[in-house]
């Protein structure tokens, strides 16, 4: 019986031993497993770290920048439709610009029989008054530059291919511009509406004599003009003109014009201006000439208001005024200027002249004032002409008188260049603002006499119109 219960002890400690070692050797085994498990993921970890290395191993230690592609210029198009490429930031911009002024038409010249063969007749014709194509432009925003051929006949009789535009203008300074190259100089009101804009076809004689001087087209010039809401101020510093031979003494000059503009609103706007040139300096041993044509070109060796070449000129001041409203569509404009000529012997002389304009716009548009001109602009047109359209363009009609007095005998060498008086009619139509088409008709004359009173003078009545391209 006690051998029996040992036995069965002894068979369940065996049993239960037995079954703690399989029960440990199990757990064993699922840990191992595990560990297995987890080395397997640390070994794909290592081998994925270890790609990563060698990979920026064997990239260079500053990877190169790549530059963004530039992005490519833009056409554009002025608000006066003048095509140009610029920049993206319009900082670098390039245009194409160009005028044709193509005048046309007679004379009914009736001169004196005293005048010399080749002033008794007036020859009717075609003249390319301008004809200029170029190139303008701005680099970096603040400089801005000007490229113009002249191709028309505006160069007096010869009518020569010339530079008529070569200068800069840097504009850094705001309101303030520094300018120099060669330029139509601004100097006078009726100078700077601009050719595009003037009333008539041509300017009046009082103020051409004036820039003729020492100022005008195609001028050698540096100086500075500043301007605002209600001022414009600007002087120049000039040289020879274009064409005039280095090989001799060349003028020298200087122009001041100050503007103030007391009245600037939407309906009426009114300026009054003064200006001051002075010849500091002839060129070709003293000697200077003032002459002019009658306010037209169609002949251009036409000029009996001429003083002749004057001699042992020491120099020579202008001192003009002006002023010029736009009331809506009614505009007036005045100048009036005294030429002073100081010669070392024969005593200084004296002129005088002056002239008085007036337009109004049938269609109602008016001419708005520039700040940076000091003066005020063309017409730009409500309705357009348009074939199949309502619109007729802009239609203006324009009034004229000018005097000139070129007669000087109050002194020991007396000048007796003439008076020239006209009356000028016009009427212009602008189909867009790109193109325009005027007709003048002038009746003037020019009483000359000369020492011993020979009668030297002219009658005439001119009948001109001009085909006006500009971009």
């Amino acid at each position: 019986m006690r051998r029996t219960t040992w036995g069965i002890a002894t068979a369940g400690l065996a049993a239960a031993l037995m079954a703690g070692t399989a029960s440990a050797q199990e757990t064993s085994a699922q840990e191992l497993e595990k560990m297995r498990a987890q080395l397997a993921q640390l070994q794909r970890q290592v081998e994925t770290l270890r790609g990563r290395v060698n990979e920026q191993e064997r990239r260079p230690l500053y990877a190169p920048i790549k530059a963004k592609a530039p992005k490519d210029p833009i056409v554009v198009m002025t608000s006066g439709n003048r095509p140009g490429i610029c920049s993206p930031d319009k900082f670098n911009c390039i245009y194409i610009t160009g005028r044709l002024h193509l005048d046309f038409g007679g004379y009914d010249w009736r001169p004196s029989a005293a005048l010399p063969a080749g002033d008794q007749n007036a020859h009717n014709g075609v003249n390319a008054r301008r004809m200029r194509i170029g190139l303008t432009g701005t680099f970096m925003r603040d400089w801005n530059w000007t490229l113009v051929g002249e191709f028309g006949g505006s160069e007096d009789i010869t009518g020569n291919a010339q530079i008529n535009n070569a200068f800069i203008t840097y504009k850094g300074f705001g309101k303030t511009w520094i300018e120099a190259g060669y330029m139509d100089v601004p100097y006078t009101l009726d100078e700077q509406l601009g050719s595009n804009n003037i009333l008539f076809m041509e300017r009046a004689t009082p103020q051409v004599l004036a820039v003729d001087i020492a100022a005008g087209d195609n001028r050698s010039a540096f100086g500075f003009r500043t301007f605002g809401k209600s001022h414009w101020f600007g002087s120049y510093l000039t040289g020879p003109a274009i064409g005039q031979d280095h090989d001799e003494r060349v003028s020298v000059g200087l122009t001041a014009r100050g503007v103030f503009v007391p009245v600037r609103n939407d309906d009426f706007t009114w300026l009054v201006e003064g200006d001051y040139l002075r010849l500091i300096t002839p060129a070709v041993s003293d000697q200077l000439r003032m002459r002019d044509r009658p306010e037209v070109r169609i002949d251009p060796g036409l000029r009996i208001l001429d003083t002749g070449v004057l001699a042992n000129v020491e120099s020579a001041d202008v001192l003009s005024g002006g002023t010029a409203f736009a009331y809506r569509n009614l505009y007036f404009q005045g100048e009036y200027f005294n030429y002073n000529l100081q010669r070392t012997v024969g005593g200084d002389l004296s002129f005088n002249g002056g002239y008085v304009q007036a337009a109004y716009t049938l269609t109602g548009e008016a001419r708005r004032y520039s700040e940076s001109n000091g003066a005020f602009g063309g017409i730009n047109p409500k309705r357009p002409f348009l074939m199949g359209s309502d619109g007729w363009g802009a239609w203006e009609l324009a009034l004229r008188y000018s005097h000139a007095d070129l007669n000087d005998t109050d002194v020991a060498a007396p000048v007796r260049g003439g008076v020239q008086r006209n009356v000028t009619a016009g009427i212009n139509w602008y189909p867009n603002q790109n193109i325009r088409f005027m007709f003048n008709w002038i009746h003037g004359e020019v009483e000359k006499f000369d020492a011993v009173g020979t009668n030297l003078s002219a009658d005439y009545d001119v009948f001109a119109g001009r085909m006006q391209l500009a971009f």
